[in-house]
């Protein structure tokens, strides 16, 4: 007799020493790989812009790198009662929430926004939209484990904030195709926009704390 498909979102499952550590090789060599990613425009970014407007340039490498350190609190939970340890890590934990689904989703709508305005998709384009679409998948089937709550939803939705805020005027948000670059004011508004639906879903699955 088979497992029944809601044991593979089960706490037993998804919180399996062998399972967890595959989740974190997989966003470990994915973060690595988008920052690998935006190599190029770190360094326009160097050479064209303050040292301090970096930080805001690689939205879902930056992402992933938060939900891969989650991964690493499971795999290795701290010990004692740090409330200093605690609070970084319910920061960190609301961080990869709210950034996981916006840019995740962000990431997948640029991509047929450019292909309905004519953009010819490659093969990786469609390994980008599987691999960003996860990102938001997987924090919201791992957010109920999680020890942050809706306050820490609040400063990572602050964060996303303030990075729309310096991408869109300093102009080091993530680079569009040419054929969106004439609807970059849409674009902006739907960056701010999906800031605000992250934090109401990422605030929603941290609130769904269930021992399942």
């Amino acid at each position: 007799m088979g497992l029944p498909i809601s044991w593979f979102w089960s706490r037993s499952f998804l919180l399996n020493r062998l399972f967890l550590w595959l989740m974190f090789i997989c966003n470990f060599l994915g973060t690595i790989y988008g920052y690998i990613w935006y190599g190029n425009q770190i360094e326009d970014t160097l050479s064209s812009h303050p040292l301090w407007q970096i930080v805001f340039v690689p939205d879902s490498p930056t992402a992933s790198l938060f939900f891969t350190i989650t991964l690493l609190y499971w795999l290795f939970p701290p010990r004692g009662n740090s409330k200093f340890v605690n609070g970084a890590r319910m920061i960190i934990e609301g961080l990869a929430v709210v950034t996981s689904i916006k840019y995740g989703i962000w990431a997948v709508s640029m991509i047929i926004a450019g292909s309905m305005q004519g953009d010819p998709l490659h093969w990786e384009h469609w390994m980008l939209m599987c691999s960003h679409s996860a990102m938001a998948i997987e924090v919201l089937l791992y957010a109920r484990f999680m020890k942050a709550r809706v306050g820490a939803a609040v400063i990572g939705t602050l964060w996303l904030l303030l990075n729309d805020t310096v991408d869109y005027t300093y102009d080091v948000f993530p680079w569009l195709s040419d054929s969106l670059m004439d609807n970059l004011t849409q674009v902006m508004w739907f960056t701010y926009s999906l800031t605000i639906f992250s934090f109401i879903v990422g605030g929603l699955a941290l609130k769904a704390k269930k021992q399942t």
